[in-house]
């Protein structure tokens, strides 16, 4: 059991993770974090492959003799967020911060990478770990599958770290779940249209500020009233910008959101509403809509037979009553890892960090968020315990 040699790493992986929290970098261009992963790997021996997209990066361990393929995946992006934790290893870079895990992610394969290469003699077949930019926006995935990063793959696994499933959850939980476990996420923009005029003569123009609040409104009923209450469907208006001055009204409002569902129709529907009733709102009050659907990425759904797999390893490096194989419903954060899912069978885990006597059960995309690093070992564990035993 190789995996028992991460509890070792545990101080190196503390350490490591340190150094990635400081230099947070956000989207597909991320420098600074693609050189610190490359220091390691050709520390550890471990050949590698750049991508040509964007700052990803595809090490290979191949085992004595020929066999399958696994791959394991990190996310490496940061969001665009201040930090306002009071810790020595605080973000160095303004506006930028790892507040979703993603520094632990890259921790936990590279600490996985050592052991594995350690015992690559051993291994029949090949580990691919996969690097990936972009997971925020939903960039990353697409650009490794374009590259060839999942060819020939015969299962992909892949980990997120902190409270993402349930702040309650204690810290050094595996919850690994067969089908649904994650939704589609998707963005929309709405640049509503007006005429601008003086704030004092209203009606010499056309008011985007009061269209924009109408089509807040009226957006927050769809999935209340267009749907089915049985079928999870989320809609979010997280951003409104809009005016220039106090006494003036502006010819312009942009509005930003996103979407969740599990079903492709349902994705569809919603998208197609949230474009018809900002339009027809516009219209009514003489203005009008330019509707944009960014598309991400579908549902994550396991594998039953992967998460199976999965599940079982997890219990072999934290004991069987540290593994929830069932929850009430799938979570609705979405993940590019579903592109993944598309090329090979695989599953998707999450390893809690919570532990409020560490602050570290704060809700991820949060300027406080931390993780409990003291699982660190534990999710570099149960990859090579997944490397291990699907190459026997």
């Amino acid at each position: 059991m190789f995996w028992t040699e991460c509890k070792d790493l545990q101080e190196d992986l503390v350490c490591m993770r340190r150094d990635l929290h400081k230099i947070p970098e956000l989207g597909t261009n991320l420098p600074k974090t693609q050189a610190y992963i490359i220091a390691k790997l050709e520390e550890y021996g471990i050949p590698y492959k750049l991508n040509k997209g964007d700052s990803g990066l595809v090490a290979t361990i191949k085992g004595k003799k020929n066999g399958k393929v696994i791959a394991l995946r990190a996310d490496m992006d940061a969001l665009p967020i201040q930090e306002e934790n009071a810790v020595d290893y605080v973000s160095t870079h303004d506006g930028c911060m790892h507040a979703c895990g993603h520094d632990a992610h890259i921790t936990m394969l590279l600490g996985a990478a050592k052991v594995l290469n350690a015992h690559k003699s051993k291994l029949s077949g090949e580990v691919r770990l996969l690097f990936q930019t972009g997971e925020e926006i939903c960039k990353g995935a697409k650009v490794l599958v374009a590259e060839g990063a999942m060819e020939g793959v015969d299962a992909v696994f892949g980990t997120h770290i902190g409270s993402i499933i349930d702040r309650t959850i204690p810290q050094g939980k595996f919850i690994i779940c067969p089908g649904p476990v994650m939704a589609s996420f998707d963005r929309f923009i709405i640049k509503v249209k007006g005429i601008g005029c003086h704030g004092s003569t209203p009606e010499k123009g056309v008011d985007p500020v009061n269209i924009a609040a109408h089509i807040v409104i009226a957006l927050e009923a769809v999935n209340a009233r267009e749907f089915n209450a049985c079928v999870p469907v989320v809609l979010t208006i997280g951003m409104i910008k809009g005016g220039y001055a106090y006494n003036a009204i502006p010819s312009e409002v942009l509005i930003e959101g996103t979407t969740r569902t599990f079903d492709d129709d349902v994705r569809k529907k919603v998208a197609q509403r949230i474009g018809e009733i900002s339009q027809m709102t516009a219209a009514a009050f003489g203005g009008s809509v330019e509707f944009e659907m960014d598309w991400g990425a579908p549902p994550v759904v396991n594998v039953p037979e992967m998460a199976k797999f999965a599940a079982e390893c997890a219990a072999e490096v934290v004991g069987v009553d540290n593994i929830i194989t069932s929850r009430p419903s799938p979570n609705m954060a979405g993940e590019d890892f579903a592109y993944l899912l598309a090329e090979a069978p695989g599953a998707f885990m999450f390893l809690s960090s919570a532990n409020p006597a560490k602050g570290s059960d704060i809700p991820h995309h949060n300027p406080k968020f931390k993780v409990d690093e003291d699982v660190l070992w534990m999710g570099s564990a149960a990859f090579v315990n997944l490397a291990e035993k699907f190459l026997q």
